[in-house]
């Protein structure tokens, strides 16, 4: 079973790096871009089978290793 696991800054933390990414876009002639928000991904291979097993231990990896939660939020999904 994988895990997809997606970080992304909290709506209200500055995304500096999206900012530039956006500007960049938009002066490539991309006039209709509004907003760039820049994240991470993740792959997670794991052994169980129990999807809610599973669903529980990559939720405590986030918690403790993937996400900042002071400034991240995450999200993810089992395939």
């Amino acid at each position: 079973m994988k895990a997809h696991i997606f970080v992304t800054l909290k709506q209200d933390v500055l995304d500096p790096q999206g900012s530039t990414v956006q500007r960049s876009l938009q002066q490539m002639g991309y006039a209709n871009v509004a907003s760039v928000r820049i994240g991470k991904f993740m792959e997670v291979e794991l052994t169980g089978t129990d999807p809610e097993n599973v669903a529980a231990q990559v939720d405590e990896m986030c918690r403790k290793l993937f996400v900042n939660p002071n400034i991240e939020e995450y999200r993810f999904d089992l395939r």
